[in-house]
């Protein structure tokens, strides 16, 4: 399986987190922060928020939604959603290998 590692860049814990929030649906900013709290314990100031959700749109990965409302919303993009996927999945190998490597202590 080819990997896109290039593709992805410099993928932070703080751009899989609001990744992972708005696989559930579009979400602003405040929205985000609490989601993300609730699900990761991970509190976020509102720069970090807002800095992480420039690098995203950005990168195409989430995107504005149109609203009439005073706040922003955002949702994902079929390419964040790829994204995160393989994110996920290289985590997955990663916690693997570690609690095998855990488990057997030192040779």
């Amino acid at each position: 399986m080819a990997r896109r590692t290039q593709e992805l860049g410099r993928f932070t814990d703080v751009a899989m987190l609001v990744l992972v929030s708005l696989a559930e649906g579009q979400k602003h900013g405040y929205r985000m922060i609490n989601d993300i709290e609730e699900f990761s314990g991970t509190v976020l100031e509102p720069g970090t928020l807002y800095g992480a959700l420039m690098r995203l749109e950005e990168r195409g990965w989430i995107e504005p939604v149109d609203s009439s409302e005073r706040r922003k919303p955002y949702r994902i993009t079929e390419s964040g959603r790829a994204a995160l996927h393989e994110q996920l999945a290289t985590l997955r190998r990663v916690e693997q290998a570690g609690a095998r490597r855990v488990a057997w202590g030192p040779a």
